[in-house]
């Protein structure tokens, strides 16, 4: 399953924040698939998408951060799934 992940940097943790981040590289526990990951410029916000099968990597991974960012986390549908559940809600509608 695809998840959206968007985190905000606790107040006044940038330094702490910056340095986990270059000893750890932000890597995902096992059983999450990174697909990518993206910061904003000029904040410490960013948001991800990656893929698992099992919530507890997930939230094993949010826990592990969760002393310096806030995360909101959304199951999401690609492209290909989107269009499949509109085409069956289509043709239920006729």
């Amino acid at each position: 399953m695809l998840f959206i992940v968007n985190w905000t940097a606790q107040p006044d943790v940038e330094r702490q924040a910056a340095e986990r981040f270059l000893q750890t590289r932000g890597a995902p526990p096992d059983g999450i698939h990174l697909l990518g990951r993206w910061h904003a410029i000029g904040s410490i916000w960013g948001i991800a998408v990656c893929e698992c099968n099992d919530l507890a990597p997930l939230a094993q991974w949010a826990h592990e951060w969760a002393d310096l960012f806030m995360f909101d986390i959304k199951p999401a549908l690609d492209d290909l799934q989107v269009g499949q559940m509109l085409a069956e809600h289509a043709a239920r509608q006729t």
